[in-house]
Order: C-alpha cells, then sequence, then structure tokens
C-alpha cells in the first residue's frame, strides 16, 4: 500500500516471509539513510471504550464507515484509540487482535492521526486495548 499527502504518507510493505519484509524496511531506511533507533516514538494521543453500543449508535457508526470493516453489532463495546505518527495504529490493530476475539471495524494508519475502531465484548476489548497501549508504550525511539 502506498499513499502519497503532502506531510502525512504512508508506505506498507507486506509478504507471507517476515524475513522479506525485514530485509525491504532495512533497504528502505538504508536509501534513506537513516536508523531504526532514530524512529519517532509513538504517542498515544487519545484511547477511549464505549460500552454498551445503543443501536442507533451502531447503525450511525457503521452507515459512516468503508465498506471493508467489521460491523459494530448493538450491544458490543468499541475501543477508538489514535496515534501519532499515524501509522503506528496498525501495530496497534495487530497486537490488539492477537490479544483478543475482537473484529477490526476500521483502521486508519495516514495522515495527521492513525485511528482504529474495533469492537466486541466488553472483557475482549479490555484485552484488546490494554495489548495494544502496551505494545506502542514498548516501542523505542526519539
Amino acid at each position: 500500500m502506498q499513499i502519497v499527502e503532502r506531510a502525512f504518507g504512508l508506505l506498507e510493505v507486506h509478504h507471507a516471509d517476515q524475513g522479506e519484509v525485514i530485509q525491504a524496511g532495512q533497504a528502505i531506511l538504508e536509501a534513506l539513510e537513516l536508523k531504526e533507533n532514530q524512529r519517532q516514538k509513538p504517542k498515544i494521543v487519545s484511547n477511549q471504550v464505549i460500552r454498551h453500543v445503543e443501536p442507533d449508535h451502531a447503525i450511525l457508526m457503521n452507515s459512516s464507515r468503508r465498506a471493508w470493516g467489521n460491523m459494530l453489532l448493538p450491544g458490543q463495546s468499541l475501543f477508538i484509540l489514535e496515534t501519532d505518527p499515524a501509522g503506528y495504529v496498525s501495530f496497534a490493530a495487530n497486537e490488539a487482535e492477537k490479544a483478543a476475539n475482537v473484529s477490526l471495524v476500521e483502521v486508519t494508519p495516514f495522515g495527521a492521526f492513525g485511528r482504529l475502531y474495533m469492537s466486541g465484548s466488553e472483557s475482549e476489548i479490555d484485552s484488546a486495548r490494554e495489548a495494544a497501549i502496551k505494545a506502542l508504550e514498548n516501542i523505542t525511539g526519539v
């Protein structure tokens, strides 16, 4: 994926072999004459859990999102996370999904802030939130 914006673009690299992704990342850093330890440490701009979403609010949320994500269902909890830089929200989403049985409603990993919307049961959302925040706090950088 490549998103070109004036100030907040994104380049995302995927491969079935994690070693290939790591090698691609190293090649990109070399081309930019940067080291991994020079990366910007992520900041959590906001994080919020909305518990037991009402049916009317679920309809509003589902009608305003992109078509590719899962739907927010009435009665579920909704986890909302914003990060700076934006790309770190993808990492947070991945860690949250590994830690809990949640649904990815929407993720925007580019722009001024990254935004993540996840839904699930209250306990699963709490576990996902904890994993996402812990993962972001463990990233080193400047």
